[in-house]
């Protein structure tokens, strides 16, 4: 795989400014792809300074403007598109079906949607005798995860270029070279020149150095809810600003008058996705007691088609699959049932991990409370519907979420009550527009569509 051997910072490829370098691997044969420089504060702090110095050109800049710099930078991820799809396959071991219509698909989407809403939003309105105006916070440190490698810088650096910032990201170490990709296209769209800055690096060593850098004015983060904590508290110390997108244990939860098998399967399709390496997936699938030995038979039979090499890709590193192996052990000690897949490796070379089904869950079993982060899926029984809420909502975490029931109506009465900030009725579809994010500790701020813009927006009011 092609990768560069520097930083992109100030609209150049720099050298970094250590000797260092990070092992990209092909998850999928255990073999070394390309090698990237591992940053240091020292790059950070030469990537944070170019975006110092190009924020009040860019912040000036009209949202006109700024919108056809986003709409062309769309355009050139549109025609990267099979580029981008090989890459992700490459360093992450999706299948290409699904790097093709999700990885390479989805950010052209949402490129698209803050090209179109930087030429319409209002940056200026009036309210009695005051206008106020929505100003761009200044330099956003951005840091993001394997999972989604393209789809999350997208989320984070459209949003903010479209609000009138200047970016720094820094991407997770597995997934660099789509990061690379992506600031190629910056380039070829013609970004002003340290409007956006790439420094690759290890989490403890750059992402930290730029969470902590006191020219950076807001920190994106999204990963792990422990290390968001960790992220958190450091802005908190400076009083920097921070939208933290972090873990989920999501609840699919099937109504009695739901349609079992289509809400089963699709509750299946949703979990095997990208692996299990979803923060939102619905793992914790709640079935009322009457018709649960049946939910239990359809998520076996609709977890047998995904086949690991085929459907269902590799866990993106060795440590992922271990842990993930580690939680399907856990399951069975403390009392769950297998009924599809197991610990064992399903394959003998890549991080597979066999898409396993547990019945006879239980609230309180870890399975049911943390975030495992790959194939498996936990069923549990409700007896009626207050218990089912109770289950719904009883994790730390609250991110996203399902209610399948025989019509609209009663679904989202009962999603109304559901403490998470996204919920899908009867398989509505992935929405650009809305707003994506979590309560409790799945995180802080949103992403998508205005509520997305308006984390890198700060306000000011003039009263005459």
């Amino acid at each position: 795989m092609k990768a560069h051997d520097g930083m992109y910072i100030g609209g150049a490829w720099r050298p970094a400014a250590g000797t260092d370098t990070i092992a990209v691997v092909n998850p999928a044969d255990e073999q070394v792809i390309a090698h990237v420089p591992a940053g240091t504060a020292e790059d950070v702090d030469a990537a944070v300074r170019a975006a110092r110095a190009a924020f009040p050109g860019w912040a000036a800049t009209p949202p006109a403007e700024r919108a056809a710099r986003i709409g062309a930078l769309r355009d050139v991820l549109a025609a990267r598109k099979d580029e981008i799809a090989g890459t992700v396959t490459a360093e992450l071991g999706s299948p290409l079906p699904m790097s093709q219509a999700v990885h390479a698909g989805v950010p052209v989407l949402v490129a698209g949607s803050y090209a179109e809403l930087a030429a319409s939003y209002a940056f200026e309105e009036r309210h009695g005798n005051s206008t106020v105006f929505l100003e761009p916070v200044g330099v956003v440190g951005a840091i993001t995860p394997w999972n989604y490698p393209l789809h999350q810088i997208v989320a984070k650096v459209a949003p903010a270029l479209a609000a009138g910032c200047t970016v720094v990201l820094k991407p997770a170490e597995d997934t660099p070279l789509t990061a690379q990709l992506f600031a190629e296209a910056t380039e070829e769209a013609g970004l002003p020149a340290g409007v956006f800055n790439l420094v690759t690096g290890l989490g403890p060593v750059a992402g930290q150095a730029l969470a902590e850098h006191e020219g950076v004015d807001l920190v994106s983060f999204t990963g792990s809810t422990a290390v968001g904590r960790q992220i958190g508290a450091t802005a908190g110390g400076a009083v920097k600003r921070v939208a933290l997108e972090l873990g989920g244990k999501s609840a699919n939860v099937i109504l009695p008058s739901a349609d079992l098998a289509k809400a089963v399967n699709v509750g299946i399709a949703n979990v095997m996705s990208n692996s299990g390496q979803t923060c939102s997936a619905w793992t914790r699938m709640l079935v009322d007691a009457e018709r649960y030995e049946e939910a239990v038979a359809l998520a076996a039979a609709a977890v047998a088609k995904y086949v690991p090499g085929e459907r269902v890709g590799p866990l993106v590193n060795a440590k992922q699959q271990a842990r993930v192996r580690g939680y399907i052990e856990k399951g069975v000690e403390e009392g769950a049932r297998i009924v599809a897949g197991g610990p064992e490796a399903p394959l003998a070379t890549g991080y597979y991990v066999s898409p396993t089904v547990f019945a006879d869950v239980t609230p309180e079993m870890t399975i049911a409370q943390e975030e495992i982060f790959g194939p498996v899926v936990s069923i549990l029984k409700y007896e009626d519907e207050a218990d089912a809420l109770r289950i719904a909502n009883g994790t730390v975490y609250g991110l996203a979420g399902a209610v399948w029931a025989a019509d609209d109506e009663e679904a989202v009465a009962f999603a109304r009550r559901m403490d998470t900030g996204q919920v899908d009725i009867n398989g509505g579809r992935f929405n650009p527009l809305a707003p994506f994010g979590g309560y409790k500790q799945s995180g802080v701020g949103r992403e998508l569509g205005e509520h997305g813009l308006s984390e890198y927006l700060q306000t000011k009011s003039l009263q005459f």
